[in-house]
């Protein structure tokens, strides 16, 4: 087999829930070891999330292929004594523990600075290490709240939250790039630099343009559903049959192409009430009814198709179902399977592909399947695992 970028790389994640394992996912894609220290009663809680898949979360399967599962009671000295040994032998420190339970247990930047020189540090928190809400809970949710992404998604009348944990996801993301970057940095230069990640500061990196609409525009974008809330027309028009179609216009040359070839009504493309993206913004509902009438004569298929025809961007509206069954996975080969502990389910490999190499797609783990392999590897002898065991240290 190939190697892969990040093989002989050891990763130990103290990570629950979506951001940390997000992140060590996409570590061990590219081939690092990633042992997951989970606690010995119930692991990550994420495992309880739901009991979707093959009877474990949807979640969970998700976020964790790839990984060893070691269980660690860290409250007793034995366990984060085991952790030490962990850290001896590994590149990078993973955690995003609640507020200040790393720091409790010697386990911060700084202590760890300390005592393993070479290692990189990953903290994930909710609003930041150090600052006025570094001890505050932090959800997804409500992440989303304090960002100002509620504020800006839904309809006028109602806000929405996203329908995926994208505050999560986000500092997961940046969580990855930031320890790539550390591994680069201390091979190039031979220091290991802490990387730290909050929630908030990564979705709100990603509102960066309504944030900046707003400031310097003195109004926030309007909720606008499905519609792009400052391009128009963005946004889903119903054709004659009832089917939905996503259109999409990002300059002049489209909006000329579709009141000539599509709507066929070329004395909008100089109507002042739309004549440039602003203005259109300003008549979107005008516009909108205009279309909505000139599209009648379609199906949905038939209108794709004059859109594809006048190169405008357009897509369907399609459910789980569909998305699961589309054909640019099918036809591009994403799809593989990965082996759960509730048997063989799909998984799409990684977005970003590097060319000549396969991301790694291993099991995920059972709760604590590779402890005793693991503190095998430590030196311990098998009647002191069995002690540990029978002291619920593991």
């Amino acid at each position: 087999m190939t190697e892969l970028p990040l093989d002989g790389i050891t990763v130990v994640s103290l990570e629950q829930a979506v951001a940390a394992p997000y992140a060590t996912r996409q570590l061990a894609d590219l081939g690092a070891r990633v042992i997951k220290v989970e606690r010995p009663d119930a692991g990550d809680f994420a495992r309880g999330y739901d009991a979707t898949v093959h009877g474990q979360s949807s979640y969970f399967v998700w976020l964790n292929r790839s990984k060893e599962s070691i269980t660690l009671d860290l409250e007793a000295p034995e366990g984060r004594q085991l952790l030490r040994e962990l850290l001896d032998r590994a590149d990078v420190f993973v955690q995003n523990l609640g507020p200040g339970a790393a720091a409790r247990m010697e386990l911060g930047p700084d202590a760890l600075a300390q005592s393993h020189p070479s290692l990189i540090v990953c903290d994930i928190s909710g609003y930041g290490a150090d600052g006025p809400w570094r001890n505050r809970k932090a959800y997804d949710l409500l992440v989303q709240a304090e960002a100002g992404l509620l504020s800006v998604t839904g309809s006028p009348e109602d806000v929405a939250k996203a329908g995926i944990s994208v505050a999560d996801i986000a500092a997961g993301s940046f969580a990855f790039a930031g320890v790539m970057t550390a591994l680069y940095v201390r091979a190039t230069t031979g220091k290991a630099r802490p990387v730290s990640v909050s929630l908030f500061e990564a979705l709100t990196e990603w509102m960066g343009s309504p944030a900046y609409y707003t400031q310097y525009g003195g109004a926030s974008p309007r909720r606008t559903g499905a519609r792009h809330a400052t391009i128009a027309p963005y946004g889903p028009v119903v054709a004659g049959d009832g089917g939905s179609v996503l259109l999409a216009i990002q300059n002049q040359r489209e909006w000329g192409r579709l009141c000539t070839d599509v709507l066929r009504q070329p004395e909008l493309i100089e109507d002042p009430r739309f004549a440039t993206n602003p203005a259109r913004v300003v008549n979107r509902d005008e516009l909108e009814s205009i279309i909505a009438v000139a599209v009648q004569r379609f199906t949905a298929d038939e209108l794709a198709a004059n859109l594809d025809e006048a190169s405008i961007a357009n897509a369907r509206m399609n459910t789980m179902h569909q998305l699961w069954d589309h054909p640019v996975l099918a036809e591009r080969d994403r799809w593989r399977h990965v082996d759960t502990p509730g048997g063989s389910i799909a998984a799409l490999l990684p977005p970003a592909s590097l060319g000549g190499l396969e991301a790694r797609m291993g099991p995920v783990p059972g709760l604590g399947e590779h402890t005793r392999s693991i503190l095998a590897g430590l030196g311990r002898s098998e009647e002191e695992i069995a002690r540990l065991r029978d002291a619920s240290v593991i």
